[in-house]
């Protein structure tokens, strides 16, 4: 999945092998910004301790909970029979797919482009449809993603792991550089990046994505939460091991990942500008994006949690990020509350925002 700070790479170059070392001691991992999920998965795969994932946006609880809140593997079988095969069966009779299946067969062009978007603008359709035919998706992308939302399986363990296979395909098929903060515009030098997104099929890549979580549960089931993290830190034991990655960006995370929000909620009200945003009251906002707040907030969540007398984890990147948070200023305030160990890992992570000019697309 494409995300700003993944990781992904760091649970394989000693973060993982802390995480399991230090969860082992506690009873009960936290994670306050559970991001794509993954350091949570990690915990609930290879520790028996319960995990408690969360974070503002709701598809990082939605990917999250796809392992962390089941004890045993589902089989992919029933996945296929309760979600791709309806889906399958009602977008074969879906007149919006025959138009757009039909428009697709073309060269992806500038003209191309402008008439799928057109379609997807005259005719009325579901979230996806409305909210981003034509521009991060194909219109035919646009109504196999609105099949899959409307078929996903009323079983619990089964929708959750279905939800998040449609979330983490929506971002492997989106035409957009690195994100959703916008999507591809039909240019001489964008067209080919269209192309290659646009024709990639939903359901074959949800099919990948639901084979590959499927099998993958927490020994100990955990549960997720959609919250501010300096709120959720106020109800931390003692007996806790918290982990904190916070947002090292001063842009919203929300306007990166606006797409998947609306794949998570199954809904979008009307969109604007070039990136197609929601209505601001559905883009989440964190005190941890404006640099004049986020060293505050900082502030103040060790101060919480040191109240609470539980033990943290925190992962940074060394130097000053954008929002203002300084990797090597975060360790002393750490120290001035708590006793500290810091570790330097070498990694590189993704900025998504990066031009390679004035600013690099990945940063050690």
């Amino acid at each position: 999945m494409k995300y700003m700070g993944s990781k992904r790479a760091l649970l394989q170059n000693g973060l993982g092998d802390v995480l399991h070392e230090e969860a082992q001691r506690s009873k009960r991992f936290v994670d306050l910004f559970a991001g794509t999920g993954r350091v949570a998965w990690h915990v609930a795969e290879s520790t028996c301790v319960p995990v408690l994932a969360s974070d503002l946006q709701s598809f990082s609880s939605t990917l999250a909970g796809a392992v962390i809140e089941r004890t045993k593997a589902i089989d992919f079988d029933a996945v296929d029979v309760a979600w791709l095969q309806p889906t399958r069966r009602s977008l074969a009779g879906d007149p919006r797919y025959r138009e757009a299946t039909a428009q697709d067969r073309g060269r992806v062009s500038a003209t191309a482009v402008r008439s799928a978007r057109k379609l997807c603008a005259d005719m009325p359709g579901g979230p996806i449809w409305n909210a981003y035919g034509g521009h991060y998706f194909s219109p035919a992308q646009a109504a196999a993603f609105d099949c899959l939302l409307a078929h996903l399986p009323d079983d619990r363990n089964l929708e959750r792991v279905c939800r998040a296979a449609l979330i983490l395909s929506a971002s492997r098929c989106a035409a957009a550089p690195g994100h959703t903060a916008q999507p591809f515009q039909p240019t001489a030098t964008a067209l080919p990046y269209i192309a290659s997104s646009w024709c990639k099929n939903p359901i074959e890549v949800c099919a990948e994505s639901a084979r590959a979580l499927a099998p993958r549960h927490a020994r100990t089931r955990g549960r997720t939460a959609t919250a501010d993290a300096n709120e959720l830190a106020k109800s931390v034991r003692p007996s806790d091991l918290v982990f904190i990655d916070p947002p090292y960006s001063a842009v919203h995370y929300s306007r990166f990942y606006h797409v998947l929000e609306t794949v998570a909620r199954g809904a979008c009200g009307p969109v604007e500008g070039v990136g197609r945003y929601p209505p601001t009251p559905e883009r989440p906002h964190s005190d941890y994006s404006v640099k004049t707040l986020a060293p505050a907030r900082m502030s103040g969540l060790l101060t919480t949690l040191r109240e609470r007398e539980c033990r943290i984890i925190i992962t940074f990147p060394q130097g000053r990020a954008s929002n203002g948070i300084d990797g090597e200023e975060l360790i002393e305030s750490a120290r001035q509350s708590f006793e500290v160990e810091a570790r330097v890992l070498a990694s590189h992570f993704s900025t998504l925002g990066g031009n390679n000019g004035n600013r690099s697309a990945r940063r050690r």
